[in-house]
């Protein structure tokens, strides 16, 4: 059979083909744009271990220049980490004098810039922590504790962390600072630490040994001379949880208020508080006094004051003076530290590293695994295509065959994936369609069938009377206007479901109160309920939804017509009402004849009865279950039916309250 082709650039097999091309090709760029980044992150990360190793090298060298006076033994370290580090080390004066090369003899300059300088006096800020005065804490000069004060405060410090333990259940332990004095470290004491510090003796690592309290004074006469002084407001201390010195402002000393004197805590700890120890000036002072004589804190003397008061510390120095006291603590120690010095490290005259780049012969290469991609791709997709296209083919022939009119038709489904899919739906299709027709075509013969009864009714009595066979009494007359009654009923009901499958059937909807309309619609069937000996009742609960009154009441009053007509006296029918959530529930249950589990899910298809005799006797026209199944569904909701042979049956409407 002839088909009319459309353009290449149309077709399956060609668009396949192009997107093929273009994800190959955005592929390929991919693949080589990781490659030269994964090559760039690899250079970064050499980069990387090179500046480790340059750290490495000078905190090494730091550390030796902190532990000695000069640089004669520094050589065999630098062979070292030469070494280890596979780097050239030089080390010069700041005169750029030879002091230590790791490869001695070499002919390469020396570059105009060094690596870093090392001063442990001086070290670069990057690499301390903030509020140090960038000396190294390696370098301890004076400060280093002979080998029986270390014992004597290391014993105290063991104690301390015993009884911390034995008595509070505080984890602490015994650390050792470069000056070789321990310290304790306890994080978890909180707020408790200060009294906890005291009950466990600890406060005698606060106190300095005979050594370091000389070389505190010096430090406190150094800082008296940058500061031009011979009384710095600031005194030196040792820490016992940093084994360090410390430098803290103080108040000037001045007797306390008369009868008064600064009494320790139980914990012999000191009176004031932090916030205690900040105010400047007299009037603070003298209110932060009364604070801690109101609470307890400061004692009654009963005689006049033994001396001057303990002054308060605070945390922070000014700016000046905390510069005169690093001024002091780098000039205490220069004696005993080496001279600062450049380090140069590694070949000066080597050529930095460059970004990854291809030869000729690389790009060759890319190009050769370019062509041989794209030549695999279109050689696949071709033949990937082709076997595509085929199903395709025979759907549309398919197609064609039903427009011109010869009936369904089916696909053979050869193929699992989204092929296979479509023609399974296709064939679903055609399937349906096929139903539809005979759908359509019973329903032609069921309206004509609806129709003849009434309309051969009305035109037999009607030819009677014309030809004087007949007349028209009031008996005749009352069945003659039932039949045409009828015939507008199956009109009316034919209409609504016209108007549904167009969409064209609006609701106006409104707040109905279902248990009204639920009595409303029993009180309408009652007289008919009574007439066939049939009880009739209702079960309500209150339930407010938004909804179409009128189209709701005919769905229910279809429901209980219907459950009237099926049910044998004595008999019961019941309509209920009831809320379920975010829904309206309303049911319809009857004692009758029930429905055979088989014909349940035709219940409500237009013109079925399970009567297939269509007598009136027996049943309606079969429209009425249809209506109500649309009316609901286009209220939201849903239409449900259970039902027993020989027990009764149970028709469920399910509406949302908020409406459709």
């Amino acid at each position: 059979m002839a088909r009319r082709r459309g353009a290449l650039r149309h077709s399956l097999l060609a668009r396949m083909l192009a997107s093929s091309v273009l994800v190959a090709v955005c592929s390929i760029t991919a693949t080589a744009w990781l490659a030269v980044q994964g090559t760039s992150e690899s250079i970064g990360s050499e980069q990387g271990e090179t500046l480790a190793a340059d750290t490495r090298i000078h905190d090494t060298l730091v550390g030796y220049a902190a532990t000695n006076r000069d640089w004669d033994g520094v050589g065999g370290i630098v062979d070292d980490l030469a070494g280890e580090t596979g780097r050239r080390i030089v080390l010069t004066t700041e005169n750029r004098q030879l002091l230590a090369d790791s490869e001695p003899g070499s002919e390469a300059p020396l570059p105009p810039r060094a690596s870093s300088v090392v001063d442990p006096l001086a070290v670069d800020v990057t690499l301390v922590s903030e509020g140090s005065d960038r000396v190294d804490a390696r370098a301890v000069g004076p400060f280093e504790l002979d080998p029986p004060e270390r014992e004597n405060l290391t014993e105290i410090a063991e104690e301390g962390v015993d009884c911390l333990l034995s008595e509070f259940g505080e984890l602490a332990e015994v650390e050792t600072a470069p000056s070789g004095r321990p310290y304790v470290d306890m994080t978890a004491a909180g707020e408790n630490e200060e009294y906890l510090w005291a009950y466990c003796g600890l406060t005698a690592l606060d106190e300095p040994t005979d050594g370091e309290r000389t070389v505190l004074g010096r430090l406190t006469e150094l800082t008296g001379d940058c500061l031009d002084t011979d009384d710095p407001q600031v005194r030196f201390r040792m820490d016992g949880t940093t084994g360090s010195a410390v430098a803290v402002p103080r108040w000037p000393e001045e007797d306390p208020p008369p009868g008064q004197e600064w009494a320790p805590d139980a914990a012999g700890g000191p009176t004031m508080s932090d916030e205690e120890r900040a105010p400047v000036g007299e009037a603070e002072e003298r209110a932060a006094r009364e604070r801690a004589l109101a609470e307890g804190r400061l004692a009654e003397s009963p005689g006049p004051a033994a001396g001057p008061g303990i002054g308060a510390v605070s945390p922070v120095l000014d700016q000046h003076t905390a510069d005169c006291v690093a001024t002091a603590h780098r000039e205490l120690l220069r004696p005993y530290v080496a001279p600062a010095a450049l380090l140069f490290i590694d070949d000066p005259s080597a050529d930095a590293a460059s970004g990854p780049s291809l030869n000729r012969e690389g790009l060759l290469r890319v190009s050769g695994v370019v062509l041989l991609v794209l030549v695999l791709t279109v050689g696949v997709s071709v033949a990937v295509s082709t076997r595509l296209v085929r199903p395709v083919r025979a759907l549309t022939d398919a197609v064609l065959r039903m427009r011109q009119g010869q009936g369904a038709t089916r696909v053979e489904v050869s193929d699992s994936g989204e092929i296979g899919e479509l023609a399974a739906a296709f064939n679903e299709m055609s399937e349906h369609l096929e139903r539809l027709e005979d759908q359509r075509k019973a329903m032609v013969s069921d309206v004509s069938h609806e129709l003849r009864t009434p309309l051969s009714n009305l035109r037999g009595w009607l030819e009677a009377v014309q030809d004087g066979v007949a007349e028209l009494e009031p008996e005749r007359m009352e069945m003659l206007v039932g039949e045409t009654l009828l015939l507008q009923d199956i009109i009316d009901d034919l209409r609504d479901l016209a108007l549904a499958d167009a969409g064209r059937l609006r609701l106006s909807l409104e707040l109905v109160e279902a248990h009204a309309l639920v009595e409303q619609v029993a009180a309408s069937y009652r007289l008919r309920a009574d007439e066939a000996g049939l009880e009739l009742a209702a079960e309500t609960a209150e339930v407010v939804l938004r909804a179409d009154r009128t189209r709701l009441f005919q769905a229910v009053g279809n429901l209980v017509g219907n459950a009237l007509r099926h049910t044998a006296a004595p008999g019961t029918v019941t309509v209920r009402v009831r809320p379920d959530g975010d829904d309206a529930v309303f049911e319809v249950a009857d004692t009758g004849v029930g429905i055979a589990a088989e014909d349940l899910p035709q219940v409500f298809d237009r013109f079925w009865r399970a009567e297939k005799s269509r007598s009136r006797q027996t049943g309606g026209s079969g429209l009425g279950l249809a209506i109500v199944r649309n009316l609901t569904e286009l209220h939201g909701g849903r239409a449900e039916v259970e039902s027993t042979l020989g027990e009764g049956t149970v028709f469920t409407l399910r509406l949302p309250l908020v409406g459709p």
